[in-house]
């Protein structure tokens, strides 16, 4: 069943076409990716798919009915309300139904003594009951704190005003309350924004066993790779289909590209080819006296075949990119940022406690942790922006350090690009046009004032000023947000060639697997170090927190230990759930050994089968242990 489907759709604003010619065709249960540049048309499309907006031309079609959940960059909600009322609200048709469900018990109650009312009432409470039970409102409050819980949001964030929330947050409250709305169509615009690791990867699950139809606008590669089976990619005011994942899109992008670069090469040959042969017939047929007309209709005629042929388009085999390259610096020394026994804490919140971690020349690690953590406050602490209520954090000798933040360029926001790249790079006007040009900001956006800036200018414009300055160690908090995905991967390159070292906070997981070597985690306001790959680093991770959950509470194990010396006869209903729970672990455990046997392609899954075959194992062990202490005790 196709869910909506579009035909030359148009749309402009003002003098500014956005669409031009879009044409899609989208299933049921399809889970599609949409991406290309800022500014392609991504949030334009999506708005007009899901009625917001409407097309200035072209054909339109939703399915009759279907119910269309939509998620923008900035949603609005009445600002008395808490963070909970506005996720709530997803079960407003519950909670009317359960309101008048209380009403019809306490008239039943009251009709006792009329029975044929009493028949009335029941008739439409049953009816009441079954559009409860449709809308699974016995289920609500279970499915909202899912949510919420797998969004990492806490009591305090939940009963925050709405109005109090930060943007990020805001955004935030909006995906927990889409999510638990009942629709047939999910759209999301950049929903990873402002999640943290742990919530993106509980995001990934939820979407992937989503019922409905789910579209994505997005610039996050890993998770496009996680979740889609299919890309539209929007340029040119066109969209393009692709099958498979994003990793699938760019293989098949590029051998597309390849192939209509070839044809349009190849045509262009053959036009040349048919000019040359016209501008013949004509020169042959002016020669003769009189004219020959026989030569003059033949290029006539190869002038009109010339004319019907459809040309092929030049393909843009390269995006427009920043020329972002770092200035080679001196080294600095071999210890680059220390920090001993920090100590950090507000009011009642404790981030840090004893933490301490050593950064040396030319390694590159990520800082990660929930929201909230402290990674910004640790941050800010090593450049002396924020005391330490104990411990030591230092910045090793020669060290030059670039910081890249997420409030990038704050300051007067009427001053000019030019001027504020001016601060920073001493060139002149001219010069500095050309090298802002560099950085995508062509001719008159140089005179756009701070605030008129989106948060993807901001970033490129402050990398543009770090491009002119003498670093050896870049600290990045979120470098890759607000950039489209050919800024991001020309941020990579840059950083692929710089030769100093790197600490990065960031929530890209594709970024970090491409640049780090290491992983501080902020955990219990410690900081936990693994070495390798951000994929290395967290399956590191995911086996410590393996292990400490295999391992079986020091209460159960000081009662058995107290316990077992005072059984003088072995209780059989223990003795028996004692054997039904060692035959449903081994019963488990053989499923997954049949499992491994069986092989996969994920090495990620091969290994989360093993460690449950594993702590299976183990649990297995500790209650026959327990059975025969019980079995002796007799």
């Amino acid at each position: 069943m196709i869910i909506v489907a579009t035909k030359q759709l148009q749309k402009s604003y003002g003098a500014d076409p956005v669409l031009q010619d879009v044409t899609l065709e989208i299933k049921a249960g399809e889970r599609v990716g949409i991406v290309g540049p800022n500014g392609a048309g991504k949030t334009t499309l999506c708005k007009v798919l899901a009625g917001v907006e409407a097309p200035d031309a072209g054909e339109l079609y939703r399915a009759k009915g279907s119910v269309w959940a939509y998620l923008p960059q900035t949603p609005q909600y009445d600002p008395a309300w808490s963070a909970r009322d506005v996720i709530a609200e997803a079960f407003a048709e519950v909670g009317k139904i359960q309101k008048q469900m209380r009403v019809l018990e306490e008239q039943m109650s009251a009709a006792f003594d009329s029975e044929k009312e009493l028949e009335l009432l029941m008739q439409r409470y049953q009816k009441l009951q079954e559009e409860f039970e449709l809308l699974d409102g016995y289920q609500w409050e279970t499915r909202m704190a899912q949510v919420t819980e797998g969004l990492g949001m806490s009591p305090e964030f939940l009963n925050t005003s709405f109005a109090q929330l930060s943007g990020g947050e805001k955004t935030k409250t909006g995906l927990a309350r889409l999510l638990c709305q009942r629709s047939d169509v999910l759209l999301l615009d950049e929903p990873t924004n402002h999640l943290d690791v742990d919530s993106m990867e509980w995001l990934e699950t939820f979407l992937k066993s989503y019922p409905g139809t789910v579209l994505i606008i997005s610039h996050d590669r890993y998770f496009l790779d996680a979740v889609v089976t299919s890309i539209y990619h929007v340029d040119g005011g066109e969209a393009e289909f692709y099958i498979g994942n994003y990793s699938a899109f760019v293989k098949e992008r590029e051998e597309r590209l390849l192939r209509q670069f070839a044809a349009y090469q190849e045509q262009q040959k053959q036009i040349k080819k048919m000019k040359e042969a016209i501008k013949r017939l004509k020169e042959w047929g002016n020669r003769s006296n009189p004219p020959n007309e026989a030569f003059h209709r033949r290029a006539k005629s190869m002038e009109k075949a010339l004319a019907r042929i459809e040309r092929i388009d030049k393909p843009r085999l390269e995006a427009d990119r920043m020329g972002l390259q770092f200035q080679k610096t001196e080294r600095s020394g071999q210890d680059v940022l220390v920090a001993t026994g920090v100590h950090k804490k507000f009011g009642a919140k404790e981030l840090f406690v004893d933490a301490s971690f050593l950064l040396r020349y030319g390694e590159r690690k990520a800082l990660l942790g929930p929201n909230g953590c402290g990674k910004s406050t640790l941050i800010k602490m090593l450049l002396g922006d924020v005391t330490p209520d104990q411990g030591t954090l230092t910045i090793g000798s020669s060290v030059k350090v670039g910081y890249l933040s997420q409030q990038a360029l704050e300051g007067d926001q009427n001053r000019r690009v030019i001027e504020v790249f001016r601060e920073v790079a001493t060139v002149t006007e001219a010069e500095a046009r050309h090298l802002l040009a560099r950085f995508l900001f062509y001719g008159e956006q140089v005179f756009k004032r701070l605030g008129q800036l989106s948060g993807g200018e901001r970033m490129r414009l402050r990398l543009a000023q770090m491009m002119h300055q003498e670093i050896n160690l870049l600290i990045l908090d979120e470098p890759t947000n607000h950039l489209d995905i050919e800024a991001r991967e020309t941020l990579e390159e840059a950083l692929a060639d710089f030769r100093g070292s790197l600490f990065i906070v960031s929530h890209d997981r594709y970024f970090l697997q491409k640049m780090v070597d290491g992983v501080y985690w902020v955990e219990d306001a410690k900081l936990l170090h693994d070495v390798g790959s951000y994929e290395e680093a967290r399956d590191k991770r995911k086996q410590r927190e393996l292990a400490k959950a295999s391992v079986p509470a020091p209460k159960e194990v000081a009662v058995v230990q107290e316990t077992k010396p005072a059984v003088k006869k072995a209780n059989p209903y223990k003795l028996a759930e004692l054997e039904r729970e060692i035959a449903q672990l081994e019963a488990g455990r053989d499923e997954r050994r049949q499992w491994l046997e069986q092989g996969h392609e994920s090495y990620q899954q091969l290994l989360a089968w093993q460690q449950e075959v594993d702590r299976m194992q183990v649990r297995i062990d500790e209650l026959s242990l327990a059975w025969i202490d019980m079995q002796e005790s007799e």
